[in-house]
């Protein structure tokens, strides 16, 4: 179907052979390099933020002794995983609206602002509400394999740093954080692999007119040329090309890792 002029009453039979037409439609097209450069930056912030927000939160959970608020802080921290998210999306749209939002009530009494701001009419804040989201959801839910982790290294390491006189800070620097790097490779390995799959959900939800040049990212753009200009084959185009930069992406990543002495995927 990417290489033919495919037409659902012809079918793949009937539908006309186009070669690499499609592909060359799709980088032509100056709507297609700016959804692409709103998925990769989306999908970077992402990845850097639910990547670093996950190993430190687990860190510092680690580092709880009351086990009452350990367990408090990890199902608050759980929770958002399991909720759809329409309803996120909608508890951050009440939560950030101008006509009195939650947000803009605080801003407003302490004194910040004289008026309510738009947040989600704003195109350049959209890239960094939709990270914040992201992160508020999955971090919790990306620290239990880190916890899991921490929770197998070898309890006499610690004890033998502890007749060294070291500290919370050493012992987290120079015992923990390595015992969880060959993990959060492997984990970084495989989530740069769908760098460029970011998913639509938060974007279609979250986004509006206003910021449609910002919140577009590819799987909306395929899903408006499939079914909105009845484009099919280059909607299906454009799914190949995804598939190869992600199978890229995760050699790359893996030839870095195994290069620098961790561990890799294969």
């Amino acid at each position: 179907m990417a290489f033919q002029n495919y037409s659902p009453a012809k079918g793949i039979t009937g539908s006309s052979f186009v070669g690499f037409e499609n592909f060359k439609f799709l980088f032509a097209d100056d709507q297609f390099l700016r959804v692409l450069r709103n998925t990769l930056v989306m999908s970077i912030m992402s990845l850097v933020a639910g990547f670093l927000g996950a190993i430190t939160l687990a860190l510092l959970l680690n580092e709880v002794r009351i086990s009452i608020f350990k367990r408090t802080i990890q199902t608050l921290t759980y929770i958002p995983h399991f909720v759809s998210m329409v309803v996120i999306a909608n508890i951050v749209l009440t939560f950030l609206s101008p006509d009195g939002g939650f947000i803009n009530n605080l801003l407003l009494q302490l004194g910040l602002i004289k008026e309510p701001i738009y947040f989600m009419g704003k195109g350049e804040w959209f890239w960094v509400i939709h990270t914040l989201v992201g992160v508020w959801k999955e971090i919790g839910w990306s620290t239990i394999i880190y916890l899991a982790v921490i929770a197998g290294l070898n309890q006499e390491v610690y004890e033998a740093a502890d007749v060294d006189g070291a500290n919370r800070f050493n012992k987290i620097w120079h015992i923990t954080i390595p015992g969880i790097m060959p993990t959060a490779v492997i984990l970084l390995i495989l989530s740069v692999g769908s760098i460029i799959n970011t998913g639509y959900e938060s974007q279609f939800l979250l986004g509006n007119p206003l910021v449609i040049d910002y919140s577009e990212v590819l799987d909306l753009y395929a899903l408006n040329l499939s079914f909105g200009s009845q484009q099919y084959s280059a909607g299906i185009a454009l799914s190949i090309f995804k598939s190869i930069v992600s199978i890229v992406l995760v050699v790359i990543v893996n030839y870095i890792a195994r290069r620098t002495g961790k561990s890799g995927v294969f």
